[in-house]
């Protein structure tokens, strides 16, 4: 799944241990999902977009246009 997170925690000048901190994963974690090797769960994908203010849809998209 494609993922817009790098681009939105680059933009906050966070790196991947605070944004990690702030969602209460590992910075492994997070590095997982932005180089799409790892897909959030439901509850996580719902953290990020919270934490960034925006709907799931904008941050990630499933490729299946």
């Amino acid at each position: 799944m494609k993922n817009r997170l790098r681009v939105l925690r680059a933009e906050r000048e966070w790196s991947q241990a605070e944004l990690a901190v702030q969602l209460d994963v590992s910075r492994q974690a997070v590095n997982a999902i932005e180089t799409g090797k790892h897909d959030p769960s439901l509850p996580l994908a719902f953290r990020i977009a919270r934490l960034f203010d925006m709907p799931i849809e904008d941050i990630f998209d499933d490729e299946h246009d």
